[in-house]
């Protein structure tokens, strides 16, 4: 569809003007490709996904809100020309993606992750369905990278695609034979007959949801020990876990949870704060998961479901 919307020439200059230093950005040498870093975009970012990669940090989410025709934009207020998803946020990753033979970089073993959150006031049910359904039909578009589930097997791709914010995700993704994007989860969901890897292959939790240190003072034996074991637990049940840091604590207690999240085996460690998450990775690494279906090495132009033989264990297969 058009991105474009009727409103005052002067705001569709400042798009344009986006849009070249979103390019330019993006053409900058990226650091060190940190698959555990995980970029949360701030609500007010009209362009989160060049800071991103150009950190490293294997994974973004990014809050939109549904606009004209299912069309979905970033930024606050009113849907505004050229801050779409698709312009600022899919095409130019998949176009990276292509450009460098099917990897965002040579070191590259799981998928980018990358969480659409719906946000706005407007929570309709028609319209959410409408933006699902558009949003769907744009990651068709790059079947051949994405990460899908086909009839309850899971392919690992270049990226994963989460949804979040819409309270009947399940069901929708559920009704689908092949998938391009999945849900999120919580701990809540460890064996869950309802809730399989292959519709939610990842726990997604705010730290403070379970946990009430605040990491000004060492963490007591009893917290370490749960987190220890609840991360354990999700990967025996085939899923990776996703635990974002404090919103509102200062880097020092920041660090000092990114620390025992690591210690603890966390896949993904999510932040606000991407540059002193990218700083704390680049000097603390955390050994990640590889997947046993390695991810593409060239593009593939196939959209179909490459066949492979059956594997007896799923649970390490990084989604």
């Amino acid at each position: 569809m058009n991105d474009a919307v009727t409103i005052g020439s002067g705001i569709a200059g400042v798009a344009a003007v986006a849009g070249v230093a979103s390019a330019a950005l993006l053409a900058r040498r990226p650091g060190p490709y940190r698959a555990t870093g995980h970029a949360i975009a701030r609500p007010d970012d009209l362009d989160p996904l060049p800071g991103a990669l150009r950190r490293g940090l294997g994974g973004l989410t990014v809050p939109v809100t549904p606009g004209p025709h299912g069309e979905l934009y970033l930024g606050p207020g009113a849907p505004q020309p050229g801050r779409t998803l698709r312009r600022l946020v899919l095409s130019p990753l998949f176009d990276r993606i292509r450009s460098r033979g099917g990897r965002l970089a040579p070191e590259q073993q799981v998928p980018y992750r990358l969480v659409v959150e719906f946000t706005g006031a407007n929570r309709d049910a028609e319209t959410l369905l409408r933006a699902y359904r558009m949003l769907d039909q744009q990651l068709r578009d790059h079947a051949a990278l994405l990460s899908h589930c086909d009839h309850d097997r899971l392919t690992p791709g270049a990226v994963t695609v989460s949804i979040a914010g819409i309270v009947d995700v399940r069901e929708l993704l559920a009704a689908e034979e092949v998938r391009y994007a999945f849900a999120e989860g919580t701990f809540d969901d460890i064996g869950s007959h309802a809730a399989p890897p292959g519709l939610v292959p990842m726990i997604s939790e705010p730290w403070s949801r379970r946990f009430g240190w605040d990491g000004r003072e060492p963490i007591s034996a009893e917290e370490r020990h749960l987190l220890h074991a609840m991360v354990r637990s999700a990967h025996e049940d085939g899923r990776t876990v996703r635990i974002s840091g404090l919103a509102e604590a200062d880097r020092q207690a920041r660090r000092a949870i990114w620390t025992e999240l690591g210690a603890a085996g966390v896949d993904v460690i999510a932040d606000t704060d991407q540059r002193g998450l990218a700083r704390h990775l680049r000097r603390h690494p955390v050994s990640q998961w590889v997947a046993r279906e390695p991810l593409p090495a060239r593009t593939v132009r196939r959209t179909s479901p490459r066949p492979t033989a059956p594997r007896p264990d799923r649970r390490r297969e990084t989604v």
